[in-house]
């Protein structure tokens, strides 16, 4: 079992809730290239409740006709979760009744309510113009009247931080003001995301000293300092963290609730998310990004599909015999899983564990990285195509039996014309590929027109096979990469295509290299075709075995 030694020893006491509110659907939409539909507000709603998020806040009803629907609609959901509307106080020298912002946030008809409010002299002054006192009665009295409605509020002191360390004093009786106009929590916001950790600290144990309220933390990553600046506050006493999914938000960002949760639930004892939603946090980080239109970072921690990710060979000969070596914690407590990567820095540890993983002979392992290591002196990167490693793996064993040998392929590009004026419409133009191998003592004769040279080899290629080998009909090629090596070579550039394959849910990626693209691209192409069915014979096997 997994021992949090460097935790556990001091804090298994510890079991105190951190609410979580999650901003994804407001501060979120702010990052820069980030355009949520109505349907991605809902859908991403649906799932942070299913993943058991406290307070999900979703929008400023006041600010555009998208929020307002969503609360509309979201109503009719019946989540678990506490659904939030967001406003500001209500405007300088209006009646807090006839403050259009106010009605807005109240007709959204949410049981919680966030105010946001000024807490430093700056603003006060510079950005909203106004006086000290009149500051404050904007305060108290958009607060008591979101009470008196019923409403539990979130007052939200924007600037905090900023404030308190201008004046002190003046940001200190913000707080106090909203606390006795009847707010339910006061969040402490560090919103230019400047404020050090120790500082945090300081500041929130001052505060939850003399105020007896429930408070929270709200940070920005300006400094890449949201999520340590989050825990630090609730080291100090906070139990509501604000965030968002993957980070995103204005500038550089929130508080990243991807590592804040499993931060503060795994490493420190406290309970933010049902335990067993935990293994949902791959899956939530995900359908976010996907719903942002955005690619999920591979190095985000926790999450990343590199995150557990282990490459040198001295790391995973360590790994090979505890995994806590060089892991903080379990990946698949968070959804997550190991990955063992091969190249030249690997060692025969890696290969091991990746046979053992694959059901491969581990006696091989010498010599399968040999001959990797040497491809990858000639312009191979294995990093990325798992698909042709294993392939290696398999090719080196004594039993192993190729499936075909290909003897002589030809590409043919044409286009010919009827005469030589530049705008006369072509005769014909395309591409053909012809492919010679020997399958199952048989000689195979075929070609194939494609869109391209390497369209054509795949359909030659498949034309050859699939009545040796009909799982090929369920195979598809998904993507095609091609890197040049050396540009200053110009059109004598040495390239690697990476192909990338599908079958159902599972995919594979195989590599090719050399200065001839259409023969880097048919190895490519070979490897991924004989690594099915190498599989799929695999499967076979395994089944006439249990059968008998």
């Amino acid at each position: 079992m997994w021992g949090f030694f460097y935790w556990n020893c001091f804090l298994n006491d510890m079991k105190n809730k951190v609410f979580i509110y999650d901003t994804t659907l407001r501060d979120g939409a702010q990052k820069k290239g980030i355009s949520y539909s109505l349907e991605d507000k809902i859908a991403i709603a649906i799932e942070l409740d299913k993943f058991g998020i406290d307070y999900i806040e979703g929008g400023w009803p006041g600010s555009n006709p998208k929020d307002r629907e969503f609360f509309e609609k979201v109503s009719q959901l019946r989540l678990q979760s506490k659904i939030v509307a967001f406003g500001s106080t209500r405007k300088k020298e209006t009646n807090v009744e006839d403050d259009e912002n106010i009605k807005a946030l109240l007709s959204a008809n949410t049981p919680a309510v966030a105010i946001v409010g000024k807490s430093s002299l700056l603003h006060v002054k510079e950005v909203i113009r106004t006086t000290p006192t009149e500051n404050l009665k904007m305060i108290a009295e958009s607060v008591s009247f979101c009470k008196s409605v019923g409403k539990e509020v979130v007052y939200d002191a924007e600037h905090f931080f900023d404030g308190y360390k201008l004046d002190s004093r003046y940001a200190l009786e913000t707080l106090a003001v909203a606390m006795e106009s009847g707010a339910d929590w006061l969040v402490l916001c560090d919103t230019n995301g400047g404020t050090m950790p120790a500082e945090v600290r300081r500041i929130v144990e001052i505060v939850k000293a003399n105020f007896p309220i429930k408070i929270g933390i709200h940070s920005h990553n300006d400094c890449e300092l949201a999520v340590a600046n989050s825990i630090e506050a609730v080291l100090a006493g906070a139990t509501q963290v604000q965030g968002t999914i993957n980070g995103f938000g204005e500038r550089c960002g929130n508080a990243n609730l991807i590592s804040v949760i499993p931060n503060l639930q795994l490493k420190m004892d406290y309970e933010c998310v049902p335990k067993d939603n935990l293994k949902n946090l791959v899956s939530i980080s995900r359908f976010v990004s996907e719903r942002a239109n955005f690619s999920s970072d591979p190095y985000q921690p926790f999450v990343g599909a590199a995150a557990f990710a282990h490459k040198g060979g001295i790391h995973v000969a360590a790994i090979e015999r505890c995994v806590q070596s060089y892991e903080h914690f379990d990946p698949s407590l968070v959804g997550n899983k190991r990955e063992i990567v091969i190249s030249e820095l690997s060692g025969k540890g890696n290969v091991r564990m990746l046979a053992g993983e694959w059901g491969v002979s581990k006696s091989s392992d010498k010599k399968a990285l040999s001959i990797i290591k040497a491809n990858e002196k000639n312009g191979y990167q294995y990093e990325g195509a798992e698909g042709s490693v294993e392939l290696i793996m398999r090719q080196v064993e004594k039993e192993y039996l190729s499936p075909f040998n290909v003897t002589d392929y030809v590409v043919v590009s044409e286009r010919r014309s009827t005469g030589f004026r530049e705008d006369e419409k072509p005769l014909l133009e395309g591409v053909q590929a012809i492919v010679k191998l020997e399958c199952l003592g048989e000689k195979v004769h075929t070609a194939a027109e494609g869109e391209g040279p390497v369209h054509a080899l795949d359909m030659a290629f498949r034309k050859a096979l699939i009545s040796f080998y009909p799982i090929i009909e369920k195979m598809k090629l998904t993507d095609y990469k091609v890197r040049i090596l050396d540009p200053d070579t110009a059109t004598s550039a040495i390239t690697r295509v990476l192909v990338e394959a599908s079958m159902g849910s599972k995919t594979w990626t195989t590599v090719g290299c050399g200065r001839n693209i259409i023969s880097a691209s048919f190895k490519a192409l070979l490897d991924s075709y004989e690594l099915i069915i190498v599989r799929d014979r695999l499967k076979s096997t395994e089944l006439l075995e249990k059968a008998i």
